[in-house]
Parts: C-alpha cells; sequence; structure tokens
C-alpha cells in the first residue's frame, strides 16, 4: 500500500490494559484487523504505542479498558496527543466463549467495540481539581473504616475478657470507652495475665482510634475548602455538606460534561429504577447497580431532608397517602435529587425546581 493511501487509511485502536504491559491492536474503519502488539507500561511505552497505532494510517479513535485503574496512564497521554479516547465497559462474554481469551483477542474486540459504539463512555479527565479531591478522600475513607474496624476489635475483645474488666467497660459508649481505655496505665511486666494483656490490647487500639482521627480531621480541613472552591453552588443545597459535595463531584469527574443526560447521572448514581415489566404487568425494580458512595450520597441529603425541609415534608405525606411505602418513596425522592445535583454540577448557576416539579419521574 503506498505511503498516500496508508495514510488516508482511518484507524481504530484497542488497548487492553494490565499492571506492567498493554496490548494494543489496530483495525482498520471496515473492522480489518491490521495488528496487535505489546508495550510496557511506562511513559516510554505510552509513546511507542501511540507511534505504532499511528503507523497504520490516520488514527481517529482509541478504546481503553479500565480507565480508573490500570488504563488510566494510557487514556492520559493519548488525551494530551489530542486522541479521541473512548471507555470500554466489561469484554463480551459471548463472544470470549466463542473466540477464547488472550491479550491480542481483547485489544482487538475493544477496538471492534469503540469502532461500532458499543458499551463505549467518555473516561474521566484526572487531572484536575476533582482527581485531587479523590486522592484526598481515598485516604480519608481508609481511615474512617479502620476507624470502625478498631472499635470493633475492641468490643469483641471486652466480650471475652476477664469478668472484672467486662463489667467495668460493656456499658461505656464509644467515645467513654476510648478515652478510658487510652488513659489506662497497665503494667507491661504483667503482660501474661489476660487481664493485663486485654488491658494493654484495649489501650493500643483506643490510641490507634485517636491517631486515625487525628488523621480524620486533618484530612476534612484540607477537603473542606477545596471542595468549596470546585463547587460553592454544590454546598449551597439543602442537605449537601462537604462529605457529601465531595462524593458526588468525584462520581461526576473533572469532566462532568461527558455525563449525556441528568438520566445518565441518575444511573450512574443507582438512583434510577430499572423496568421489570412483562405482560400486562408493568412495574420497576431496584437499581443495586452504578456507584454506591454517591447512592450513599443521595441517602444522606434524602435524610438530612425530611428532617429540615419542609417541601420534602409534605412530599413524604403526599405520597404516603397515595399509597407509597417510605421506601418506595425515598427512592423517588433520591432520583429527584439526582436531577437537581446534576443541573448544578453541569451549570454554572443553580436552577433550582418549583415544588410542582416534585414528582414521581423516576
Amino acid at each position: 500500500m503506498s505511503t498516500i493511501a496508508q495514510q488516508a487509511r482511518e484507524i481504530t485502536g484497542g488497548v487492553d490494559t494490565h499492571k506492567d504491559t498493554h496490548t494494543a491492536a489496530a483495525i482498520d474503519s471496515a473492522g480489518r484487523p491490521l495488528g496487535a502488539e505489546q508495550f510496557e507500561a511506562t511513559a516510554a511505552g505510552y509513546r511507542k504505542l501511540l507511534a505504532w497505532l499511528r503507523s497504520f494510517g490516520t488514527l481517529v479513535l482509541v478504546g481503553v479498558e479500565g480507565t480508573g485503574a490500570y488504563g488510566a496512564g494510557p487514556a492520559r497521554h493519548l488525551r494530551e496527543q489530542d486522541v479521541s479516547v473512548v471507555e470500554i465497559d466489561r469484554p463480551d462474554r459471548k463472544a470470549r466463549r466463542w473466540q477464547g481469551k488472550s491479550d491480542p483477542v481483547d485489544a482487538e474486540a475493544v477496538a471492534r467495540a469503540a469502532l461500532a459504539g458499543r458499551r463505549t463512555g467518555t473516561p474521566k479527565r484526572r487531572d484536575g481539581r476533582v482527581e485531587a479531591l479523590r486522592s484526598l478522600r481515598v485516604a480519608r475513607r481508609s481511615a474512617i473504616r479502620q476507624r470502625s474496624d478498631v472499635v470493633r476489635q475492641m468490643k469483641t475483645l471486652i466480650i471475652t475478657a476477664p469478668e472484672e474488666l467486662r463489667s467495668l467497660l460493656r456499658d461505656l459508649g464509644d467515645r467513654q470507652l476510648i478515652t478510658t481505655c487510652a488513659a489506662s496505665r497497665p503494667d507491661r511486666r504483667q503482660a501474661g495475665e489476660p487481664v493485663v494483656a486485654a488491658r494493654l490490647a484495649l489501650r493500643t487500639l483506643s490510641r490507634r482510634y485517636q491517631r486515625l482521627s487525628e488523621e480524620v480531621d486533618e484530612l476534612d480541613d484540607i477537603i473542606a475548602p477545596l471542595v468549596a472552591e470546585i463547587a460553592p453552588a454544590l454546598l449551597a443545597l439543602n442537605g449537601v455538606g462537604a462529605d457529601v459535595a465531595g462524593q458526588l463531584l468525584v462520581t461526576a469527574g473533572e469532566n462532568p460534561e461527558r455525563l449525556r443526560s441528568e438520566a445518565a447521572f441518575a444511573m450512574l448514581c443507582g438512583a434510577a429504577p430499572l423496568p421489570a415489566s412483562s405482560g400486562r404487568t408493568h412495574r420497576h425494580r431496584l437499581n443495586r447497580g452504578g456507584d454506591r458512595g454517591a447512592n450513599s450520597a443521595l441517602y444522606q441529603i434524602v435524610i438530612c431532608r425530611l428532617r429540615w425541609d419542609q417541601r420534602t415534608k409534605d412530599y413524604m405525606a403526599r405520597r404516603t397517602a397515595d399509597g407509597l411505602s417510605k421506601k418506595e418513596i425515598m427512592r423517588c425522592l433520591k432520583r429527584y435529587i439526582a436531577r437537581e445535583i446534576y443541573r448544578v454540577i453541569t451549570t454554572a448557576e443553580q436552577a433550582p425546581l418549583t415544588p410542582d416539579k416534585l414528582t414521581t419521574a423516576a
């Protein structure tokens, strides 16, 4: 093929990502395979991957698996080089059963999915303040989980502790328990005795809890002003604090314009009921997919508004009179709030909804 004809040929690439290597495949606009090659998961490897894809013709699109994990590096490099990148969802299992599995086969399947527009989405950008917020929230979430584990471990130790220690600590609340155990002074020389060993273990765990609490407070002091800087209009909404706003921003990403509609955002948050109709039966079922962190954030907003927002209280009363259960009403509210959050995140100015728009369009 002549150089002119080769340059005129439109190429779609696919990248199957792994920890240490990435495998790329190239196909033309008719879906004919042109080749597959493996590259190192390094900056130099990303450059070689892009040069290899462009060697077949005009590169118009690249599909990348796992742009939120191992594919983050190549996706970022391709975007910096003005290459259109789409994220490919999980592989087609039916096709995999027919074709088998290997890195070149998977990379070619990714390229074909990108060319056909199947299971594709615009990947999140990971080069701005929302990405910085995500990193901070990872550390904060880890500290909170470890802190909860510490409390559970302490209570388990108390259950099996000798009676003299158990009767002293079993009725204490969490804060008082942490303070009491952290201030204890057991004799380390008597660590062979069960009572002393239990006191030593509880003191260690309680002090670990206090250190983790200091980490959480320190991260909160960093996260709160960052969230206020990114989305002040989001924080102005009823029931939305720094933690909830941070989660919703991370879910939407640095480029929320990638979300096609408020319905797509609701689906991303797991707040869009799924149709489960058959024949004369018309119903919806609970959506257990989506980002569960975002779904939890919407739930927290609902709980807050049910207590403090009169409009939400009135809606609850009206829908209860219609025969809906509390769980069903809360699902409707989450769907409504997802719509409101989407408008705030994707526009410079908040567009508040009037009470007559608080419907069950869920």
